[in-house]
């Protein structure tokens, strides 16, 4: 038995990655599809192939510096393990990414959200990458659970994104907290978390302005704010959630490496990975960042952002491929 089949031998495994693999379906009839073409055309394991592999998953938005680590393990691993079948290197891949992803250590999806305190969580991204549908979503999650969530209006700059959490909030039923357009974020995260103590609040979801256009103003504005939080909330924020679309590729990792100059950013959520045919930023930004996936987007329900599992977003990679 495999390492691919190892990580689905039972039956409850793989129904739970169902969701990954009808999400993934992009990504998987996409590049990955290639990889299987290449592998059983190929008649040995030589350079052109592995060059051909760095190519194939380049394309694949892993990112180049992640691509060339990973082939140049894989290199290491058919020398040491004397594989000569091209196809055998499916497994081995398979195994690498896992590794990639995990590197010896638990990787957990599971938000530092602690019974009988505020918690406080902090979301930042840039505009269009899915704040807004990310808190109301996170917000619907808890309140599920049986937490009282409050979703504050900490983008005060843009326009209609106070609305769009507002209308978030009542369709969620989550308490909501906004001040007038144009308001110090910093003001608003203050009085929001006075708010949440004089009505028993559990948990605070805090969106922020998503503008790069300044790297100083923006990382004035985040250090502000997390002074203030830290300040009225000891310990808070307990995680600083970046948001990023999945379908803008290496644009999205080179968002990620900004905010996490200027913040100190807990775990990403991937936004639209259903929407798109290269899959493989989650490894670049867990290997170049090692920022833990926290959730990620496979549709646009309310309940589709699902917490992240490695091994389930590799079965929706490679079921029916391999």
């Amino acid at each position: 038995m495999g390492f691919f089949d190892n990580l689905f031998k039972s039956k409850e495994k793989r129904k739970n990655a169902q969701k990954y693999k009808l999400g993934m379906s992009k990504t998987r009839s996409g590049v990955f599809s290639n990889l299987k073409i290449l592998l059983e055309s190929s008649k040995v394991i030589s350079d052109e192939l592995f060059d051909d592999l760095e190519e194939l998953f380049i394309m694949a938005d892993i990112g180049v510096d992640t691509v060339i680590k990973f082939v140049g393990h894989l290199r290491d691993t058919v020398e040491v393990k004397e594989i000569t079948s091209p196809f055998d290197l499916k497994e081995i891949i398979i195994e690498e990414m896992f590794k990639l992803y995990v590197k010896d250590e638990i990787v957990s999806s599971n938000l530092d959200i602690v019974k009988d305190r505020l918690n406080v969580i902090l979301f930042v991204g840039v505009n269009g990458a899915g704040k807004t549908t990310t808190i109301g979503k996170i917000a619907n999650e808890y309140i599920n659970k049986g937490y009282k969530v409050l979703m504050v209006a900490g983008d005060t700059f843009r326009a209609g994104a106070i609305n769009q959490l507002k209308i978030w909030s009542e369709r969620v039923e989550a308490d909501f907290y906004s001040k007038e357009a144009g308001s110090d974020p910093s003001s608003v995260m203050f009085d929001a978390i006075k708010y949440a103590d004089n009505n028993n609040m559990d948990i605070i979801l805090c969106d922020t302005a998503g503008r790069l256009q300044n790297k100083k103003n923006l990382m004035n504005e985040l250090g502000k704010i997390n002074k203030v939080i830290a300040r009225e909330c000891v310990g808070a924020p307990h995680e600083t959630l970046l948001v990023v679309d999945a379908t803008t590729g290496q644009n999205g990792l080179s968002q990620a490496k900004i905010f996490n100059e200027v913040t100190n950013i807990s775990g990403v959520v991937l936004t639209k990975l259903d929407g798109t045919a290269k899959g493989g930023i989650v490894l670049a930004i867990k290997d170049e960042l090692n920022i833990p996936i926290k959730y990620i987007g496979l549709g646009e329900k309310i309940d589709d952002l699902e917490h992240f599992d490695v091994e389930e977003y590799i079965y929706g990679m490679f079921s029916d491929i391999f």
